[in-house]
């Protein structure tokens, strides 16, 4: 197998609301929309990300009416302090305050207007000793 890119497809009430939150805040780009779907992507991010109107019939069944509910869109930055004071500085609620896990893991979480959880990541807290 061969993959030759990656992408992940949310279904949300406002594609359009959840598309322009992450062109606005995050610096991703639109590439393709119709009615009721939303292509974004960024150089960097290795993936797209895809927003899906809710009910819309070229859905199967059993996934048409599902909301992106408890998703987390996660994307690992190299300056976390700087990426939650420029997102404060322009009015973004902060939803999760800047953490940090036991296993070196710091973030801090936003939500977009369909309630998609946005969080923003590095690696650069206290590492766990190893094992030895």
């Amino acid at each position: 197998m061969n993959i030759s890119a990656s992408a992940v497809s949310l279904n949300v009430t406002d594609p359009a609301g959840s598309a322009r939150f992450l062109v606005e805040h995050f610096g991703f780009t639109e590439d393709m929309s119709a009615d009721g779907f939303h292509s974004l992507s960024r150089p960097d991010a290795g993936m797209s990300v895809i927003f899906l109107r809710v009910g819309l019939p070229t859905l199967p069944d059993d996934q048409r009416d599902v909301h992106a509910q408890g998703q987390i869109l996660a994307f690992v930055v190299d300056d976390l302090e700087g990426e939650l004071a420029r997102l404060e500085g322009e009015g973004v609620t902060i939803t999760m305050p800047l953490t940090v896990e036991e296993w070196g893991e710091r973030a801090f979480q936003v939500r977009d207007p369909n309630g998609v959880i946005v969080q923003l990541v590095d690696w650069n807290g206290p590492q766990p000793e190893q094992a030895g």
